[in-house]
């Protein structure tokens, strides 16, 4: 028996679903943004919790463009990479 996922429970999935929504370069930052923030997680600068709430933040800062070419996807991923970064460092003060 399959049953609905609890979005509560995992908020990845439910800001991965708002991605897939939003369309456009939004997986693709919402991907930058999960990898950076995993790293970070990894290296022990912020706490397991903290993901989604990187994520969430680096999605609701940049804009959602559509995509026409690989350069577009290829400079949302670089953008939110940099936006994860800064908002690991808020997050470490």
């Amino acid at each position: 028996n399959f049953t609905a996922p609890d979005m509560k429970r995992f908020p990845c999935l439910a800001l991965a679903f708002d991605a897939l929504r939003a369309a456009g370069t939004a997986p693709a930052v919402l991907n930058a943004a999960n990898e950076i923030a995993v790293a970070a997680f990894l290296d022990e600068k912020i706490p397991f919790l903290a993901i989604p709430r990187v994520i969430e933040a680096v999605l609701n800062e940049l804009p959602v463009s559509p995509i026409e070419s690989l350069d577009d996807v290829t400079l949302a991923d670089e953008t939110a990479r940099r936006a994860a970064l800064r908002q690991i460092t808020l997050l470490c003060r």
